[in-house]
């Protein structure tokens, strides 16, 4: 599918969102995690309300989509109520989701926001590798050689990983980096089952949504139940919530969504710079916000990835296809 003809300031507005939505949803659900002075809230819960909103949200694309409320309903009636074996198809990614969006907060409790922004384009290696294994896709050198280069940045980051002075609560980087790790392999793997998914059938996306929604719902919902039950019966489901906890809520909510208008109307180019520009807008707002003390390590590790982000988006040659001039003048040499 070819992307629609838009003009260069509409694209540079997706990435700016884009970018903004990105580098805001870390830093405000540290700040809710480590600096906020109110009672601690329960992440479970804000990881099952988002499901709640992504799946509203859904069904008001769809029903654009549709056009009538008649049809909206015979589409949710067959793709839902009459195809089980779809909804457990959507089973897996909904619960790797699950755990990939809980580990964010475990991550960010534990992490910088401008170390976790480094550390999770992690996602982008376990991506493509999922892609060769699970879509039979190949990489190019360039890109293999971009992505050796961005887990080189990564591991200087970590390496000896930047301070906060603001932060008052305890925190354990091993396990803050050992979340960020599990929810990089989630991501590369629900993404890349998602899209294989998407492609078996005409189904539409937004259709593909509610039912990963709606089975999202009901394992983050039983998620809740399982590790925080007990503290939420007696306090509340939100219990803790503030103003701020509502932002990171609605932001983890239209991310998701945004992002695949971003993905319809740019190109990979344009997206790496959306990446390098949320990683410099973290970690502006880390040094201001938390008291982040930038080391050299931190410092080339970033740019590392920055530029690995740059050269895994950039379009691949197409070998196969020689100039005319160079055939001519092959031709004139095995004539000769």
């Amino acid at each position: 599918m070819t992307n629609e003809p838009v003009s260069v300031m509409f694209k540079m507005y997706c990435l700016s969102v884009m970018t903004l939505v990105a580098a805001t949803y870390t830093v405000v659900l540290r700040y809710t995690r480590t600096i906020s002075s109110t009672a601690m809230y329960f992440s479970t819960t804000a990881v099952c309300i988002t499901e709640v909103i992504k799946l509203l949200l859904s069904l008001g694309m769809l029903t654009k989509e549709t056009g009538s409320f008649g049809r909206l309903k015979a589409s949710i009636v067959e793709h839902v109520f009459w195809s089980p074996k779809e909804l457990l198809k959507l089973c897996v990614p909904s619960v790797v989701y699950a755990v990939q969006n809980n580990m964010a907060f475990v991550a960010l409790s534990n992490l910088d926001a401008a170390v976790y922004q480094v550390t999770y384009q992690l996602k982008i290696p376990c991506t493509a590798l999922c892609m060769v294994l699970m879509l039979n896709r190949s990489l190019s050198r360039l890109q293999w050689f971009s992505v050796f280069m961005l887990c080189g940045g990564v591991a200087l980051v970590q390496w000896k990983p930047a301070e906060a002075t603001k932060v008052q609560v305890e925190q354990n980087p091993f396990l803050g980096f050992m979340a960020i790790a599990v929810a990089v392999l989630c991501s590369g793997f629900a993404g890349v089952y998602f899209e294989k998914v998407l492609k078996s059938s005409d189904t539409s996306l937004w259709v593909r949504n509610i039912q990963m929604y709606l089975s999202g719902i009901v394992v983050t919902l039983a998620g809740v139940y399982m590790t925080e039950g007990a503290q939420v019966i007696e306090k509340g489901f939100f219990y803790g919530y503030t103003p701020w906890v509502s932002v990171v809520v609605f932001l983890a909510s239209v991310g998701g969504l945004y992002t695949s208008v971003v993905v319809k109307y740019t190109d990979n180019i344009m997206k790496g710079f959306s990446a390098a520009a949320a990683i410099v807008l973290s970690t502006v707002a880390s040094v201001t916000l938390f008291g982040l003390q930038i080391t050299a390590t931190f410092a080339c590790g970033a740019m590392l990835v920055c530029v690995s982000i740059y050269l895994y988006g950039l379009p691949k040659q197409d070998t196969t296809k020689l100039p005319r001039a160079d055939t001519e003048s092959r031709q004139k040499l095995i004539t000769v």
